[in-house]
């Protein structure tokens, strides 16, 4: 969500932090700010709105200064104005701060600090902050900053300059992640790595309660009691997403993705399938084939798209593997006290890594001792650390907020991992090695669906006036629905909702009118027949259809006003086939209703606040 650049150090901070928050909106924020320093001058720049708004605000009124720290903005408290954006400084103007999270108590301090005299510019639960860093300042601005977060209940990551200190840099982390660049010319701290690329050499990537102090030719980390703290200093490269972040060809960010999902497929496989023994190999798992026999249950855990692709991994699981599974919300999870057997291991899914509640449940899961294992795509993140082992999945840098390619990777993976647990058990060889081949096949079909964006744009012509659409699906094409309809909502702004196809029967029916299109899920599998039915269902009141179908299905063409063929592969592998027409559909419908397309409102690519 929110970003953080700063930087100090010997040369001009602007450029720096810029270019550093460029990099980060892919996050999703609504307003951008900046504070440099000149000897003991703080220059505050702010605006609400897109980076290019405070860029031109920078161009008219330059910020000079070889110091200074950044933010791009997601509003939790506040509006998106000028006045809501960070930076925030103090009532003496002596104190700057930026943060990420959100202050739980910030109304109790904001109401002692007002009794106190403080008055408040802003509605935000940062500004409290700031001002409660600026009591406690004296001349020492790590220990002001210390004092002030052992009130602080919540979550930040954040960033603090003082006039009476310039050129310091003073960072703290809960929660929020915050990383430490090491440059040849200056210091940087940032909320990701790579705002970091090119500028810095080395990474340290901050724990939680951790605070840091930066100058242009020095660094340090402390612990919350200001203790010097053990850290690990890392080639920044490590750290870096695979692939090209940059667009190129393609007019938007997640067209790009989407077309690069063969690609993305192949990367998550490449070393990891073993014909020899018909399974798969995983680096960082951490678990041996008997511990993997004792696992009785998996738990996954996981938010937004991670959670549909936590669903196919359900049916995976427990059809390779024979391993009951639950799919838990994170954000209901890390707040219920369900009784857990021993054996149980809990698998987080991410992008990102640092997705606040999937964290959460991450890091009780492992309070109450239980193996913790992550699929993430984001190297060095939070959860990648802080579970006991996991799987990237080198999927590249997704950057368009609505996620393509990291749904399909996740899902890819899932299989794998379906097949190692499987072969620990009941799945014979030739079993193993039919779902080997099929794998190695799944780059080509998806390549192949591709094909049929043409047909796509046609259907997207036709529904782009919609208000409600239904997506609906069985069996594995289940959680795709789901998908199908987050991708519609997240980017167009229409309403949509995913069901299995058999409870249309028990109140969604209801919804059906010639307005209102359905599409279904419906290649060629064991259920075909009875999706078939549902569909006569929704025909009969007069409701649009609109078939992902198997490529040359006369029977769904006889039935669906339109249909988009994509190419049979096995039904445990057709969510990832079929995600593509799903996801061509959101972003042609997108750009027909002029909606931004890898920046839809109100969203953010990493959701790091609860």
């Amino acid at each position: 969500m929110c970003g953080i650049v700063g930087f100090t150090g010997r040369r001009e901070a602007s450029p720096v932090l810029l270019e550093g928050l460029r990099r980060l909106e892919y996050r999703g924020y609504d307003s951008a700010g900046l504070v440099t320093s000149t000897g003991n001058e703080l220059h505050l720049r702010k605006k609400a709105g897109r980076l290019a708004e405070l860029r031109k605000h920078v161009a008219a009124h330059p910020a000079p200064g070889c110091h200074g720290i950044s933010h791009t903005r997601w509003a939790t408290h506040g509006g998106a104005t000028d006045r809501n954006a960070h930076p925030h400084t103090s009532t003496a103007g002596d104190i700057a701060l930026v943060h990420n999270g959100v202050i739980e108590n910030y109304a109790a301090l904001k109401q002692q600090l007002q009794a106190a005299g403080t008055q408040f510019r802003s509605d935000t639960d940062t500004e409290v902050l700031c001002h409660l860093v600026a009591h406690y300042y004296q001349g020492d601005l790590i220990g002001a900053v210390q004092k002030a977060l052992a009130l602080v209940k919540g979550t930040y990551g954040i960033a603090v300059m003082a006039k009476g200190e310039p050129g310091l840099i003073v960072g703290a982390r809960l929660g929020s992640p915050l990383v430490v660049g090491i440059g040849t010319d200056g210091t940087y701290l940032a909320s990701d790595a790579n705002a970091l690329a090119g500028f810095a050499d080395k990474v340290v990537y901050l724990s939680d309660r951790q605070i840091c102090a930066l100058t242009e030719t020095e660094w340090e980390v402390r612990d919350h009691d200001l203790a010097p703290a053990s850290v690990s200093v890392q080639d920044i490269g490590a750290f870096l997403g695979d692939g090209d972040s940059d667009k190129g060809d393609f007019p938007h960010y997640m067209l790009k993705e989407i077309y690069e999902q063969p690609d993305a497929l192949a990367n998550a496989m490449r070393g990891r399938l073993d014909s020899a023994d018909s399974t798969a190999h995983f680096g960082g798992l951490n678990l041996g084939a008997q511990q993997l026999r004792q696992i009785d249950r998996v738990i996954m855990t996981a938010c937004g798209t991670s959670y549909h692709a936590a669903l196919v991994g359900e049916y995976l699981f427990e059809e390779l593997a024979r391993v009951p599974v639950e799919v838990e919300y994170a954000s209901e999870f890390r707040y219920r006290n369900p009784p857990i057997d021993r054996n149980t291991v809990v698998l987080a899914l991410t992008q990102s890594g640092e997705t606040a509640d999937t964290l959460a449940a991450l890091r009780e899961s492992k309070r109450m001792g239980h193996t913790t294992l992550a699929i993430c795509n984001a190297v060095g993140s939070s959860i990648a650390r802080e579970a006991d082992g996991g799987v990237y999945l080198h999927a590249g840098p997704e950057i368009g907020v609505a996620s393509t390619k990291a749904f399909t990777s996740q899902v890819c993976v899932l299989t794998m991992l379906a097949l190692y647990l499987g072969r620990t058990r009941h799945l014979s060889s030739i079993q193993g090695q039919h779902v080997i081949d099929d794998l190695r096949a799944l780059p080509d079909a998806v390549r192949k669906a591709l094909e049929c964006h043409d047909r796509v744009k046609e259907v997207a012509a036709r529904y782009a006036g919609a208000t409600n659409v239904l997506y609906l699906g069985r069996q594995y094409l289940y959680p795709l629905a789901l998908e199908g309809a987050l991708k519609l909502k997240e980017i167009s702004y229409i309403h949509a909702e995913g069901y299995p196809a058999a409870e249309m029967k028990h109140g969604p029916i209801a919804l059906v009118d010639e307005n209102t299109p359905s599409v279904f899920l419906v290649p060629r599998g064991n259920v075909f027949d009875k999706v078939m039915s549902n569909m006569q269902e929704i025909k009969a009141r007069g409701g649009p259809v609109i078939a992902v179908a198997s490529a040359g299905d006369r029977d769904v063409v006889s039935v669906a006003d339109d249909v988009i063929a994509v190419p049979d592969v096995p039904e445990y592998l057709q969510p990832v086939v079929a995600a593509v027409p799903l996801q061509l559909l959101a972003y042609e419908i997108a750009l027909s209703r002029g909606c931004d397309v890898d920046k839809p409102r109100n969203l953010a690519k990493s959701v790091t606040v609860e």
